[in-house]
């Protein structure tokens, strides 16, 4: 089974998450911009059972969320990186920062979620679904 380790900038926290994500969504939304200092974020979901803190201790932050429920991140206390995140519209999954991989052959973005909020100037490929703002729920497979 693959398995791969997300690290804050300095460090001092590391999640280790096994097998492959859920899904790969980068996220255009102003609350995303904010909290990256980007023009987007790239959230690399997995099973919640899947992910667990290898190191450090991470502090936390809960805000709503234009679902109406609320997510809480969790970001190193020592370099302030926002490393993963538990949103409650989706209790099964927990989103990982792209980024804190450091990978630069991470597999790509399958959709791209409130474009609504895109920057003009920002071109996607054909290949990524685009939704205005969240996708359609995921319906179980029979």
């Amino acid at each position: 089974m693959i398995s791969r380790t997300a690290t804050c900038h300095c460090g001092e926290l590391a999640l280790v998450c096994s097998g492959e994500p859920r899904k790969i969504s980068l996220c255009h939304c102003l609350e995303c911009q904010r909290r990256t200092g980007s023009a987007f974020s790239i959230a690399v979901f997995y099973r919640r059972d899947s992910v667990r803190v290898e190191r450090g201790d991470p502090a936390s932050f809960e805000r709503p969320s234009a679902s109406g429920q609320p997510v809480e991140f969790h970001f190193c206390p020592r370099c302030g990186s926002n490393l993963f995140w538990e949103p409650a519209r989706m209790p099964e999954l927990v989103g990982v920062a792209a980024g804190a991989f450091a990978d630069p052959a991470f597999p790509a973005p399958e959709q791209s979620v409130w474009t609504r909020d895109k920057h003009r100037w920002l071109s996607l490929p054909d290949s990524i679904a685009q939704y205005e703002l969240n996708p359609p729920p995921r319906q179980p497979a029979d």
